[in-house]
């Protein structure tokens, strides 16, 4: 066990990489009663052509790694939910673009807890019959979403900005991709990428790092994985133009959805750049169109955003994007507005005055994050993952200028890669 000291936030990460390589990290949290665990994958819904060091490439239906998700709750005694439940703990999961997480938080039995979550995880149980019968409970789901407008309009932009990436493709997959899926799909996906050298277990809260460590060491010295190489993800050659300029969705609304955004280049490097460039742009965003800008204010002030509008901005190696909208009454007027307001200052830049207030803001915002477990557990390996650290993150905000800032403005509004996701109903 070995051990980071970050001073200036007065934290200590306890950390070690078992024999089989799996990545254990503890957060100790004294004085603090509810413990948090993540058990997390590098594998997404993007990871649907991979290759194993030594084997041949392999293509797997789309929405696997989200079913896959879903199918290891289920173990031949039942439900592992009732298990948390009985140690007063609540289980959870989630699949995104790029990881899988399995989590618990718990104020009692936390280390019965964090044994039941380790187990479940390292135990697959999928048959013919459970398979078949997961594919209509997630097709349900599917349907459900497709009637969701908020969902088609966040989807239907990345859609068309984007015509081969996988990162275009709905997580859960559609009706037609999952009936693809089998229990020998599954298991070949669960023995890449659920191999402890793909995964890292996280812990914050009231737990004593010495005894989580134990404990696990235990549990995984009892398990045999057998030595694994590399995955090598295999992701197109995406055209840095977006697939589609406008894309519309027809629902019954009472006013338009309107989602827009910026596709960026890839080639953004793995590691503290990557998390410099998302944190760099996100502050960027915040100061140009946040809801102290005076971009937004006009905007709401003219009456063509309510407080549904909001923003993001999404990052990694070989994809990046930013999402802006909502709920408007003449979606040809928020836009043609939008580059009205916003053109001239990035011609200009942005004032050194609301850059250093964003910062502020911003700094303040991830302060008080880190006195929350439950917000650590959640970002914790999503930075891990993309080769940064959580708790570095100071520094990197500190680092930033406004000369960098507006060069990630200026590169970033480009208005060659806009695209634009409608969701209206027929009479608007």
């Amino acid at each position: 066990m070995e051990s980071i000291r970050y001073e200036r936030l007065q934290e200590s990460l306890y950390y070690e990489k078992l024999d089989n390589g799996l990545t254990v990290y503890v957060l100790p949290k004294p004085g603090f009663s509810k413990t948090y665990a993540t058990f997390s994958t590098r594998f997404g819904s993007i990871d649907n052509h991979f290759q194993l060091e030594g084997k041949a490439d392999v293509r797997v239906p789309d929405g696997i790694a989200h079913f896959l998700e879903h199918k290891m709750f289920e173990e031949p005694e039942g439900d592992v939910f009732s298990v948390f439940s009985s140690y007063g703990a609540s289980a959870n999961a989630f699949t995104s673009f790029e990881r899988t997480a399995y989590l618990f938080s718990a104020t009692d039995n936390v280390y019965e807890s964090l044994e039941t979550l380790v187990n479940f995880v390292q135990n697959p149980y999928f048959t013919d019959q459970n398979v078949e019968k997961e594919k209509g409970i997630i097709g349900q789901e599917i349907k459900m979403y497709e009637d969701n407008a908020e969902w088609r309009s966040y989807f239907g932009l990345i859609e068309a900005m984007y015509k081969l990436h996988p990162v275009r493709i709905d997580i859960a997959g559609t009706v037609e991709t999952i009936a693809q899926i089998s229990k020998e799909t599954l298991y070949e996906c669960y023995r890449t990428f659920y191999h402890p050298s793909n995964m890292a277990l996280f812990v914050v809260g009231g737990v004593e790092p010495e005894k989580v460590f134990e404990l696990v060491r235990a549990n995984q010295s009892s398990k045999t994985f057998q030595p694994q190489g590399e995955i090598k993800r295999l992701q197109p050659d995406e055209p840095a133009a977006v697939d589609q300029k406008e894309k519309i969705t027809l629902l019954p609304v009472s006013l338009p959805k309107c989602y827009f955004g910026f596709k960026e280049p890839t080639g953004v490097p793995h590691g503290e750049g990557l998390v410099r460039r998302e944190l760099g742009v996100k502050l960027m965003l915040d100061t140009l169109i946040g809801s102290s800008s005076s971009v937004y204010q006009i905007l709401y002030d003219e009456n063509l955003i309510s407080d549904s509008f909001g923003h993001e901005y999404s990052l990694s190696s070989d994809y990046g994007f930013s999402v802006f909208g909502g709920d408007t009454p003449d979606p040809a007027r928020l836009l043609a507005r939008f580059r009205e307001l916003v053109e001239p200052i990035v011609d200009k830049g942005l004032t050194q005055a609301d850059f250093e207030r964003v910062l502020r803001k911003r700094i303040g915002s991830y302060l008080r994050m880190l006195n929350s477990p439950e917000a650590i557990a959640g970002e914790f390996t999503r930075y891990r993952f993309n080769g940064g650290d959580l708790f570095e993150v100071l520094p990197i905000y500190e680092s930033l200028d406004l000369t960098t800032i507006n060069g990630l403005l200026r590169e970033h509004f480009d208005w060659e890669r806009l695209a634009v996701s409608l969701v209206k109903s027929e009479e608007a």
